[in-house]
């Protein structure tokens, strides 16, 4: 049993005025992060787990760190504890090292003046945890916990998370302005949590979106992952209803207003591209993809006479807009070339016999082919059912095909081949570019008759190729 220090309000519940009341509910603080408190609680001091770690206890999930708010000072907490990091002293955030582990610990602070439409030109230490709570984000984040004093829940916090709503602290107008990357933000929980953005913080989403501008392409970058690898990726409909994909990615807004009448598809292409997401695993590499796999389709749409359309040459185009925007966003280039690769590939047609799938899997690389498979999967999944059945028929013999050649380990790159450059220099043949060109007929005749990848077998080929070119 432990208490709840909650404001009280009849119609919002968002007064200051404390009260306490039991509950049933109880966090279990980990070893590390009560003798944190309890250290700093012996010294005179308060302490409590604080944000995101206290949301995720009352929804059963396993946080992935744990912060904690205190009335100590920073020269205070590194007197209190033996190893310790100024992580971010001026801001009163001190690292606590406990077992290898590190736990932030910031003193209760006041935000002074946002310049930059992120971070406050100063703060200002304070005695009172309420003030430090007023300054957070959203409600659901604005809880406190410790075993002595139970949760405390100034902004109601534990009722929005019962009601499944993303509401500001406060005036959200004010949350927004302090901190533009709270709007996306925002939208990232609701797609984490599958809750839905409170009404008067909606407005000011849609109000202040252009905010977003100011916001580093690295931080957007990081919101945006988090929100298309959730379990609700179809969230992301929301940045474009508020006006959010209209600053930081416009070519969405294009591919959201893009109808597609083919008798393939019953969506418009953002909706299509939506579902596409919703179909596939949250690998991020994978939700990349199925993002960008039709941004082409806008600026390659014609209509023929029957008032069909159809969208020539869109895979080529979608990479070039992916590739164009991830770069934008300062995705690293391993990221760029695996998806880049995906959405131009992803209308690849691969024959179901083992040699189309051989040769398919050489031409796109054994790492990228068994991605283009579940790529293709969740694009005829989000489809018409026009052909659908005949279209996963297909796809489910190439795929067993593919896992054939795996289990067989036939040769579909030239490190499997039985021969390398070596061989051929012990053959007669000099190195250089002549010798590449080899290797590869010599690859080329292997993933049309796998039985040929042996080293007697490829010398009688290669005699074969010489005598033809001489």
């Amino acid at each position: 049993m432990c208490k709840i220090i909650k404001a009280e309000d009849p119609a919002v519940c968002r007064a200051v005025k404390e009260v306490e009341m039991k509950n049933t509910v109880k966090i279990t603080l980990p070893e590390d992060v009560k003798k944190i408190i309890g250290t700093i609680e012996e010294a005179g001091f308060e302490a409590y787990a604080v944000g995101g770690c206290v949301r995720d206890c009352l929804l059963s999930r396993v946080p992935d760190d744990w912060d904690i708010t205190t009335s100590a000072r920073p020269e205070q907490i590194k007197a209190l504890f033996r190893k310790t990091i100024d992580t971010g002293i001026a801001h009163g955030t001190v690292t606590v090292m406990m077992h290898h582990t590190g736990y932030e610990v910031t003193t209760y602070r006041i935000d002074g003046e946002y310049e930059d439409a992120r971070h406050p030109k100063e703060v200002v230490f304070t005695p009172d945890l309420r003030e430090d709570l007023r300054r957070r984000d959203f409600t659901i984040n604005a809880m406190a916990y410790n075993e002595r004093s139970g949760i405390v829940d100034l902004f109601c916090g534990m009722e929005d998370l019962k009601q499944k709503v993303i509401r500001a602290v406060g005036d959200p107008k004010e949350r927004f302005e302090e901190d533009a990357l709270r709007i996306m933000r925002a939208v990232r929980f609701c797609a984490q949590l599958g809750y839905e953005i409170e009404e008067n913080t909606k407005t000011a989403v849609r109000m202040l979106a252009g905010n977003l501008k100011y916001i580093s392409a690295e931080r957007i970058q990081t919101e945006l992952i988090k929100l298309i690898r959730s379990p609700y990726p179809e969230k992301i409909r929301d940045l474009y209803e508020t006006g959010i994909t209209a600053v930081i990615m416009p070519e969405f807004d294009a591919v959201m207003e893009t109808e597609q009448n083919n008798p393939h598809h019953k969506y418009s292409v953002g909706e299509h591209t939506i579902r596409t997401m919703m179909a596939i695993e949250p690998d991020k590499d994978l939700r990349l993809a199925m993002l960008f796999h039709d941004f082409g389709k806008p600026l390659c749409k014609t209509t023929d006479e029957e008032g069909i359309d159809h969208f020539h040459g869109h895979g080529l185009k979608s990479e070039e807009l992916c590739t164009r925007i991830l770069k934008r966003l300062k995705f690293d280039n391993d990221t760029i070339h695996r998806v880049g690769r995906l959405v131009k590939n992803h209308d690849y047609d691969v024959e179901p016999e083992k040699k189309y799938v051989r040769r398919a899997i050489n031409r796109l690389g054994g790492d990228i082919f068994p991605m283009l498979l579940k790529v293709k999967q969740a694009d005829i999944k989000a489809q018409s059912d026009y052909l659908r059945e005949e279209k996963e028929q297909k796809l489910y013999e190439v795929n067993r095909l593919y896992e054939e050649i795996l289990k067989d380990g036939e040769c579909v790159t030239l490190k499997d081949l039985a021969v390398k450059g070596g061989d051929l220099t012990a053959w007669g043949m000099k190195p250089g570019k002549e010798m590449g060109e080899m290797l590869s007929l010599l690859l080329d005749k292997v993933l049309e008759t796998p039985s040929l990848n042996d080293k007697d077998r490829l010398y009688e080929c290669f005699l074969e190729i010489r005598q033809n070119r001489s």
